[in-house]
């Protein structure tokens, strides 16, 4: 029985399908509007978002204000990043510190950290900091969880046949527990990557001077729904770069992994 391959034509054919779905998207928004089955006024005008969109862009206005909100996302990202890759393999290590920290931590995690927001522009000002806290306390939850559930999750059976090959601490951690948490961790961070977005917006509607979400929200005072749906898509499109540059970096870290779908066919 042959295995079923997903080759090229396939990867063609999912693109067009994408394709025709986001242009049937737009063109039935497009319609509805046209038509008044849809007020503009609250809905948009697709014409009038793609015009806002070209206009920011050649103009050069919103460079300044993207750049603010990519440079957030990006230090949330990062820092949050290491600090929850660093504390799961920490903890994850130490069977004693895990249960000691473990009401600690279920506590933190549970807190709503979006009220944290006007405490973290006391404390760091309505600068970039204030949103990279934010987006740090959110982005560091989702990747420590996964980090220490996939260090717990390395089986006893090779831990025991890497330990009688004479690995030592150090070693274990590089071929046996690092490997193990790093599927963990790239499935965290495409979820993380959106969570930092999302960070530095509300950061920036609550208190800023530049930025994306601070464009959307100067935007919602004038009840101009047009430059808020552009704003939307100018974050959205961004965001999908990110996430397909963490991919990238995913694809080529975890080369050894074998492909869903493509196991090592037999024959009957």
């Amino acid at each position: 029985m042959r295995a079923i391959e997903f080759d090229s034509n396939n990867r063609f054919t999912v693109l067009v399908t994408r394709l025709l779905i986001l242009f049937g998207v737009l063109f039935l928004w497009w319609l509805g509007t046209h038509q008044k089955w849809l007020s503009p006024f609250f809905f948009g005008d697709p014409l009038g978002v793609a015009v806002r969109i070209v206009d920011w862009f050649v103009t050069g206005s919103i460079y300044r204000h993207l750049y603010t909100t990519l440079v957030e996302t990006m230090l949330a990202f990062v820092i949050g990043t290491v600090l929850g890759l660093a504390c799961g393999l920490w903890l994850a290590l130490s069977p004693f510190l895990a249960t000691v920290f473990d009401p600690f931590i279920k506590a933190m995690n549970s807190m709503p950290r979006l009220i944290f927001a006007p405490i973290f522009a006391l404390w760091f000002g309505l600068g970039i900091w204030s949103k990279v806290a934010l987006g740090v306390t959110l982005v560091f939850f989702v990747v420590f969880f996964n980090v220490f559930q996939g260090v717990r999750e390395v089986s006893p059976t090779v831990l025991s046949n890497t330990r009688m090959l004479g690995a030592n601490s150090r070693q274990l951690l590089r071929h046996v527990y690092l490997p193990s948490a790093t599927s963990w961790v790239f499935s965290s961070l495409h979820n993380a990557i959106g969570i930092a977005f999302v960070c530095s917006v509300v950061g920036e509607y609550l208190g800023s001077e530049k930025g994306v979400g601070y464009l959307i929200l100067l935007a919602e005072g004038v009840f101009d729904i047009n430059s808020v749906i552009a704003g939307i898509l100018v974050l959205t499109v961004f965001a999908l770069i990110l996430d397909t540059a963490v991919s990238m970096v995913e694809d080529h870290l975890l080369r050894w992994r074998p492909v869903a779908g493509q196991t090592v066919a037999t024959s009957a």
